[in-house]
């Protein structure tokens, strides 16, 4: 007898929700076929049989969250066609009822929710079930005000001893939360497990990592001549030439140059990573995720381009898999084009440094031509990187980013 148990479904995955059994009891199986459906924070992904045989028994219900490691179900691998196999559950003979209509987003973000897609009036067209309307019926009944918290015992920091962390919600030392009052128009939206994640995982990597961060400006004006000259022609062969696909190109050569910020920290080490494999931040239905494009110094412009495409269409389709998010090494973001001057990303651990790219302006600037100083009007966009303190020093944040932005101002680029 075989157990199949929860695989480790990308890096820092550490649970995964049954979502869809696509076997039953009895019903025999092939090496390789998938035979469960499992959403993890990262993307939703099939499991695989280890072996052929017949399935004896489902040990977890759909809907359910099981950490890695756990028994799903069992396979009887001496069972290996219909011969001997218990037959398969007979059909329940209510007839069966027709299953709410909606995008396989909405039924993951309902299931995180804890919402019955079989009680939601659907809004969308022919009755199909909406996000709102899953978000709508996620709302708790409004409820009288709450009483005012009062803390069971004083949160301060001892005089002696280890440190006391603050308690979310409640306060730390004299100060204390206020207690939310409900109020006419107020709209409680209750965290998404994967929101849920997202928050745990910003609030860790502040208090782990000491964050510096430090600004650029860059001259575009070689990059996006480059890009005009070249983007009609990357349009016929269905690829975007953005800026981003300069960005991350002049982020890889610099990681090849200073390796020490494709790391990470391991226990009292750095440990220096061989591939380079640039997470690029994207939009999805559910929101923001960074997959990350696989030995990224090694692609051309145009291979560049083509990935970055590739990562966002998947993104959108939820077409993302866990090895998509499998191994960044560092990661570059894009407020896109309603973005702002510059600002300070929280760094996607266990990387060690993070950039952000800042709204692109036409600025005045003053550039050397024959020896002589003019100004001129160039497209000028600010770079924040994010470091961690504990292995990136200034000298070495200064420099990987100073190299970062003169590739850029340079245009060496193969187009």
């Amino acid at each position: 007898m075989i157990d199949v148990v929860m695989p480790q479904l990308g890096e820092s995955v550490a649970e995964g929700t049954i979502t869809k059994w696509l076997v039953a009891e009895g019903d025999v199986v092939a090496v390789g076929q998938a035979i469960v459906s499992v959403a993890t924070d990262k993307a939703d992904s099939e499991v695989p049989s280890p072996v052929a045989g017949t399935v004896t028994k489902l040990l977890v219900a759909e809907d359910e969250t099981v950490r890695v490691g756990t028994p799903m179900a069992q396979i009887d691998e001496t069972k290996t066609s219909g011969a001997g196999a218990s037959a398969p559950k007979a059909a329940a003979t209510a007839p069966a009822k027709e299953p709410p209509r909606a995008a396989p987003s909405v039924r993951q973000e309902a299931r995180e929710l804890g919402v019955d897609l079989g009680g939601v009036q659907g809004s969308g067209e022919h009755g199909r079930i909406t996000r709102a309307d899953v978000t709508a019926a996620a709302q708790p009944a409004p409820a009288a005000p709450p009483a005012p918290v009062v803390l069971a015992s004083p949160v301060a920091p001892p005089a002696s001893g280890p440190f006391t962390f603050p308690i979310a919600g409640a306060g730390f030392g004299s100060f204390k939360v206020p207690p939310y009052v409900a109020r006419p128009g107020d709209k409680v939206v209750p965290w998404s497990r994967k929101r849920r994640i997202t928050a745990d995982h910003m609030v860790y990597s502040k208090f782990a990592s000491p964050h510096v961060v430090t600004v650029a400006e860059v001259d575009l004006s070689r990059v996006m001549k480059i890009r005009e000259a070249h983007k009609a022609a990357y349009k016929k062969e269905g690829l975007g030439l953005t800026v981003l696909a300069f960005v991350c190109q002049a982020i890889t050569r610099a990681l090849r140059q200073f390796p020490g910020v494709n790391a990470r920290v391991d226990g009292g080490a750095t440990v220096e990573l061989r591939n380079v494999n640039l997470g690029v931040a994207v939009d999805a239905p559910d929101g923001l995720v960074v997959p990350n494009l696989k030995h990224a110094d090694e692609l051309s412009l145009r291979g560049m381009a083509r990935a970055i495409g590739d990562l966002a269409a998947r993104a959108r389709d939820g077409k993302l898999t866990p090895d998509d998010f499998t191994g960044t090494s560092f990661s570059v973001t894009n407020p896109g084009l309603r973005g702002n001057l510059f600002g300070g990303a929280i760094i996607s651990q266990p990387n060690v440094g993070i950039l952000r790219m800042g709204e692109i302006k036409k600025r005045v600037v003053v550039v050397e031509e024959d020896g002589e100083d003019r100004i001129a009007i160039h497209p000028v966009m600010y770079a924040a990187l994010s470091y961690d303190h504990r292995v990136i020093d200034g000298v070495l944040g200064n420099d990987f980013l100073w190299t970062i932005a003169e590739t850029l101002k340079q245009g060496e680029f193969e187009p």
